[in-house]
């Protein structure tokens, strides 16, 4: 038996799947939800199979009209949240927290997707402003890519 914080999590994380059907960051999304399922004596059997419903269930959400729509995918939530716990009862404590960590994640993957937000693997994605603040001797750091602002100096020209 899952306690509530993880019954939480699994209806999270099927909302997850039906908000990141559709989006730009879906085909990563879908590998990393099939990853999760890819355990067991046949991991890729498992895998394979999440992939499968995975695709249907953006399959189902693509073909549907925008009438119904919005019932379809509170159907896909609430399978893939009995998926998801069905997942969680189905480990042992120490995989459960792995997996929850993971779940949460996806969860939060999903929301950057739905925002039109969005960061690689190891990236952090931020949606408006941005404060970093070090205090009591702490550090405080943000890495960020390639950034450009404004009109960039141009090689060859005048400027810099």
């Amino acid at each position: 038996m899952l306690d509530q914080a993880l019954v939480v999590l699994a209806s999270a994380a099927g909302v997850a799947v039906a908000q990141a059907a559709g989006t730009d960051a879906w085909q990563s999304f879908r590998e990393r939800v099939a990853r999760l399922f890819g355990r067991g004596p046949e991991p890729d059997a498992a895998q394979a199979a999440a992939l499968e419903r995975l695709d249907r269930t953006a399959a189902e959400l693509d073909s549907t009209d925008p009438g119904t729509v919005e019932q379809v995918r509170d159907d896909a939530a609430a399978a893939w949240r009995t998926r998801f716990r069905d997942l969680l009862e189905d480990l042992d404590e120490a995989d459960r927290a792995q997996t929850a960590a993971q779940l949460r994640e996806l969860v939060a993957q999903a929301q950057q997707a739905r925002s039109g937000v969005s960061a690689g693997d190891k990236g952090i994605a931020i949606g408006g402003s941005a404060h970093l603040q070090a205090q009591d001797h702490a550090v405080a750091a943000l890495k960020t890519g390639d950034v450009t602002i404004g009109n960039p100096f141009r090689p060859g020209s005048d400027e810099g």
